[in-house]
C-alpha cells in the first residue's frame, strides 16, 4: 500500500491555490479579487507562500495520510 495523502494534498491546493481561478491576493484593483483569470508577478508570490504553508502544515503537522490498496 501506497501513501497517497500528499499527492491529493498537493494537487487539491495547487488546483485552489491557482492565482486568478478562484481568488487572487492581492489583486488588481482591490486586495482580495474573485474569479478574474488574471495573474500578476506579486500574487504567484503570494500563492507560492501560501501553497508551500498550507502543504507543510497538512502533511508536517497534521500528518494527512491515504491508503489506496487492494
Amino acid at each position: 500500500m501506497s501513501d497517497w495523502g500528499p499527492v491529493f494534498v498537493a494537487m487539491v491546493l495547487f488546483v485552489l491555490l491557482t492565482p486568478g481561478l478562484l481568488i487572487q491576493i492581492p489583486g488588481k484593483h482591490r486586495f482580495i479579487e474573485f474569479g478574474n483569470f488574471q495573474t500578476s508577478g506579486a500574487s504567484v508570490l503570494v500563492h507560492s507562500i501560501l501553497y508551500f504553508a498550507l502543504v507543510c502544515i497538512f502533511l508536517l503537522a497534521v500528518g494527512v495520510h491515504v491508503y489506496i490498496g487492494s
